[in-house]
């Protein structure tokens, strides 16, 4: 017990490690906890519009996507260029001892070779939380996020990742609140 216990609070380090890629962007930040909390959600949301997919399957991938990065850290495209970070040694070590640790193995290969039909929607989940991120930003004003939404919108893989994106896209981060907000005063009058 005290095995899993460790593992909880090395996954628990996540909330502490920082998407390195916003310093390409200038404003914003998120750390890998809430990057995974992200993901997760919109996964949910294309399970429901992929109906074939295995849910559990796909929430399980996106849970663990990045639980290496609580041991290498989050290297951006730049950093990658530079540095090679040992994900399966630091998988295998993260994991030693853990009886579901072959689960964890098994999702997170999956996710990397990204064939199956909840590793790509695992994948689009991951860019289109980033792109939501994106279009908030660029809806509140700043540059240099509009101009990475289209490399990240070039990377999705499936029909409902391109459909999502698309929603996104021409929707405004603040609608659903202001939406709200006109509603009360239309009653209200």
């Amino acid at each position: 017990m005290d095995r899993i216990a460790e593992f909880l609070f090395e996954a628990m380090l996540l909330k502490r490690v920082t998407r390195t890629g916003y310093q390409f962007l200038g404003p914003g930040k998120e750390s890998v906890a809430e990057h995974t909390f992200a993901v997760l959600c919109v996964a949910w949301t294309l399970a429901r519009m992929v109906r074939e997919a295995d849910e559990g399957r796909l929430l399980a991938m996106c849970l663990v996507h990045d639980l290496p990065e609580a041991r290498i850290g989050d290297l951006n495209s730049v950093q990658k260029q530079y540095v090679r970070a040992d994900e399966d040694r630091a998988v295998a070590d993260m994991t030693d001892g853990l009886a579901f640790g072959q689960e964890i193995h098994a999702l997170l290969d999956e996710f990397n070779v990204g064939q199956t039909l909840e590793a790509k929607l695992a994948h689009d989940a991951d860019q289109l939380a980033f792109l939501l991120d994106l279009k908030s930003l660029s809806d509140m004003g700043y540059a240099a996020p509009e101009k990475w939404a289209g490399y990240v919108q070039a990377r999705l893989q499936t029909p409902a990742g391109v459909e999502l994106s698309d929603n996104i896209a021409k929707t405004e981060w603040d609608s659903w609140w202001l939406k709200i907000f006109i509603d009360k005063n239309k009653k209200s009058q």
